[in-house]
């Protein structure tokens, strides 16, 4: 590069346009020997190269020299405009009064244009520190002046610069209008890390909005810009942690505040940032239920922000201290207090975040039964519930329950419910992935329970049933976003199961295959993320529970609902046109002893161990006790439907003594019940038969149920392949599948089956315009599901329930290969005459031999649904 005025000034741009390129160049600048006006640009562009990508104190050592090349040449503009560049750096190392002295100085050097510059430099640094007043202020007075001099490249960052402070403040509004310029400015530049910033903004904005599935992918956008430019994405983790949290991702976002502290700590980043993150990991390990990280990581961002001097920031993250130490069972006056503060300060900052402050003060004064300080505080907390995004509603609607409760007023504690899972509702109707709608739904759990106990107090067990199903398996009342178009997640797909059935040979093979799991974990990103970009299109059926229409459906039958307030089952039983309440146990005894019955049923599937069935016959007895109590006596002689809560999902409701013998089938929710009730089998009747590959039988019922149905689809060997199976799944009267399962409990939707080509995971189901009206999964593990949000189950059997799929046979345990075939035979049989799947399966229990192998095979499977 020539040592000329304007190829070296062109640098300064070019830091944030080609920032790699840049650096290179103004490194050759220095090798030759250059004049002081040259070499203070060179050393500039490196300290800006390494305060955002690398070294701090490499960066401080070069804009240090920057600026005294700069006094040596005699360029008073030179030297305001390094000034106000080492004042980000200095601040951004945490030297907070040397950064603002530095400010100080290069507002007086500069002039016009320059200072103007300066000016939305410190503009940043006041916005860093969390004075957005004097953000405003600052950045406000550059645009004029950058305006008027036709600066196209600094009005856009003041204009973003200012659209980031008004979100900050709440003023989505602004915010976007401001983006919106900007984005039209960038688009006639070169500013390629510019360009991308503005993406992350865009997203940000959304984020704002109540857009969770935009800002998800405006931010894997801005991500893949960044990469391009070789560039770390600190605060873009920062950011994308805060909609990870709100789209109850809590352990990613963990995960991801995590990995970007180690990367910063190992390049010797901005000390800003590295606190910024430590409080993103801090609400993210509170939201995950881990409390005592959330307080070591929001101890040590207190300490860093107090000596950065950013009281703004330092105020939320004393905040998150807080809400840890409650989580661990504190209750005191002097965390009252400390709350009452931390709200105060957070009001005068005008930070979104004061009514959560005051929520706390008010539900820890509700511990302590201070009542007239509680009402103090969840008056001012209530006042959020019409403004402000989702969750801020959601907060004003809680402090607004609690209120009602101090007051004792049954009807306004469950108003106040209601009003606040509409909210939520809304919001999660945005969502398309039904793993976010899902997860979601922990927004309202507290909510939920304020609503049942308030129902249970004052209520009667009607009114206990219907807020038990407003909070109950709701991702299953609408069918989530399909997106058939969408070409890379059609392309991620296909290369996942690539991948997997690879991996998967390999171990078969004894070779090595950390680089395959290393790839497929890549490609199970990518396909989450995916998911993750849509935005819901289906609000769901529109319809509310109705307990008179699930009581005139149910005829003769009974429907035992299990809802679960401060640790204790609480059985309602509907049946003969009313509801009744009986007392159960404990649910940890009850999901430890189902846990036991599991590891029993482990062992049963292999022969030999015939000694443990009496054992596991036993535990079916206590599970009874513990989970129908007095309900036992009043099941008639009817079918049984039962709807466990999430942690209860793993019982296998045919070992219990009372519903051994009935027709017994299993449902999320009543009104999962109610819908597939209603579901009409779809014309044609047409009856598809698969068998995947390595079944110790070979799949051995499939040849005999397929001579019983004569015209049925038989795929097997290569013709079992995923796409082929998906075209003769969807809209088919009966699917029966005989293949491997492997469920994850770690990602459930990539729970899967094994096909000839590799897995048939969960997201290929929800690609399917009408799942089987009835399926029958004849392998291990199949209806294990994970429980996630407030009440919510992912798995293979959620996924297919709100497709079309009526009911499903599928076993919640490992079973014994040989003794599978003769219940599905047994099965079949029964369908064959008419039965619905849960008559067959009762038939087929009894039909198969009595050893404990069969009989343990037998309970495993369960009938999900009403087909």
């Amino acid at each position: 590069m020539t040592a000329g005025s304007d190829s070296v000034l062109e640098l300064l741009p070019m830091v944030f346009a080609a920032p790699g390129d840049a650096l290179a160049r103004a490194e050759r600048v220095l090798e030759t020997d250059p004049p002081p006006l040259h070499a203070s640009v060179a050393h500039q562009v490196i300290g800006i190269w390494q305060r955002d990508f690398g070294d701090m104190r490499i960066a401080l050592g070069h804009l240090r020299r920057a600026r005294d090349l700069a006094a040596h040449a005699e360029s008073a503009e030179r030297e305001a405009d390094v000034l106000a560049t080492l004042g980000v750096a200095l601040v951004h190392a945490g030297r907070t009064r040397q950064g603002l002295t530095a400010f100080e100085r290069g507002v007086a050097r500069g002039t016009g244009h320059t200072r103007a510059r300066v000016l939305y430099r410190r503009a940043y640094v006041w916005w860093v520190l969390g004075h957005h007043r004097e953000a405003l202020e600052d950045v406000r007075r550059a645009i004029a002046v950058l305006r008027q001099a036709d600066d196209v490249i600094w009005t856009a960052r003041a204009l973003t610069l200012r659209a980031t402070v008004h979100l900050a403040l709440g003023a989505v509004e602004r915010a976007d209008a401001d983006f919106a310029a900007a984005e039209r400015l960038w688009e006639t530049t070169g500013q390629e890390h510019d360009k991308a910033d503005a993406v992350e903004s865009r997203g940000l904005a959304a984020f704002r909005s109540g857009d969770i599935p935009a800002a998800l992918r405006l931010f894997d956008e801005a991500e893949e810009r960044y990469a391009k430019l070789g560039t770390p994405t600190f605060m873009l983790s920062i950011r994308r942690c805060e909609v990870l949290m709100a789209a109850g991702l809590a352990p990613e976002a963990l995960a991801e505040a995590d990995a970007a502290i180690a990367v910063l700590d190992r390049i010797g980043g901005q000390s800003t940032r590295k606190a910024e993150l430590l409080l993103a990991a801090a609400r993210a390990a509170r939201s995950a239920g881990d409390p005592h990280t959330a307080i070591a990581r929001a101890a040590l961002a207190v300490r860093l922000f107090a000596g950065q001097r950013r009281t703004w920031w330092e105020t939320h993250a004393r905040l998150v201290v807080l809400e840890a130490r409650v989580a661990t069972g504190r209750s005191s006056g002097r965390l009252v207090a400390d709350a009452a503060a931390v709200a105060d300060r957070l009001s005068a900052f005008g930070s979104p975040a004061a009514p959560e402050a005051s929520l706390l003060a008010g539900r820890i004064a509700l511990d302590l039964g201070w009542t007239a300080d509680a009402e103090r505080h969840l008056t001012v907390a209530a006042r959020s519930r019409s403004v402000g995004p989702p969750l801020a509603r959601m907060t004003g609607w809680a402090a607004q329950a609690l209120r009602a409760r101090a007051a004792g007023s049954t009807r306004g504690v469950l108003e106040a419910c209601r009003r606040g899972l509409d909210v939520l509702d809304d919001h999660r109707t945005t969502l398309g992935a039904s793993e976010l709608r899902a997860r979601a739904t922990a927004q309202g759990a507290e909510l939920a329970a304020l609503a049942q106990q308030a129902s249970l107090a004052g209520g009667g067990p009607r009114r206990l049933l219907e807020w038990s199903e407003r909070w109950r398996a709701t991702v299953l009342s609408a069918p989530p976003t399909r997106p058939p178009a969408d070409p890379v997640l059609l392309s991620a797909l296909t290369a996942f199961r690539e991948i997997a059935a690879r991996a998967e040979e390999a171990r078969t093979e004894g070779r090595p295959v950390p680089a395959l799991e290393r790839e497929q974990r890549r490609r199970e990103r990518e396909i989450r993320s995916r998911t993750h970009h849509m935005r819901g299109d289906s609000p769901g059926d529109g319809r509310r529970f109705d307990a008179a229409r699930l009581l005139e459906r149910l005829g003769e039958g009974r429907l035992v609902e299990l809802a679960v307030l401060d640790g204790r089952v609480h059985v309602l039983l509907c049946g003969q046109g009313r509801v009744r309440r009986f007392e159960g146990g404990s649910l940890a005894e009850a999901v430890a002893e189902a846990e036991h019955v599991q590891a029993g049923l482990r062992r049963l599937a292999h022969p030999g161990a015939e000694a443990r069935l009496p054992l596991v016959e036993a535990a079916g007895r206590r599970l009874e006790e513990l989970l129908l109590g007095g309900a036992v006596a009043h099941l008639g002689e009817g079918p049984v439907v039962v709807v466990p809560p999430g942690a209860l999902h793993r019982v296998p409701w045919a070992l219990l003594p009372s519903l051994r013998d009935r027709v017994l089938s299993v449902s999320p929710s009543a009104g999962s019940w109610l819908r597939a009730r209603e579901t009409e089998p779809p014309p044609g009747g047409r009856h598809v038969l698969v068998r995947g590959p390595g079944l110790a039988t070979g799949g051995a019922e499939v040849p005999e149920v397929a001579d019983r149905y004569g015209a049925a689809t038989v795929l097997s060997h290569d013709d079992a392949r995923v796409p082929r199976v998906l075209r003769e799944l969807d809209g088919a009267a009966l699917a029966h599948i005989a293949a491997h399962g492997t469920f994850r409990a770690d990602s459930p939707l990539f729970s899967s089956l094994r096909m000839a080509d590799g897995p048939l995971i969960v997201h290929d189901f929800e690609r399917l315009d009408r799942s089987p009206y009835r399926i029958i999964l004849s392998s291990c593990d199949t209806a294990r599901l994970a429980s996630v949000g407030a009440d919510e189950l992912l798995g293979l059997v959620t996924a297919l329930l709100p497709l079309g799929t009526a009911g499903v046979v599928a076993a919640s345990a490992p079973v014994n290969d040989a003794a599978v075939v003769p219940l599905m035979l047994a099965l079949h049989k029964g369908l064959d005459t008419g039965l619905s799947l849960a008559e067959a399966l009762r038939d087929a229990r009894a039909a198969v031999p009595d050893d404990a192998v069969h009989q343990a095979t037998g309970w495993a499977f369960t009938a999900f649904g009403a087909a």
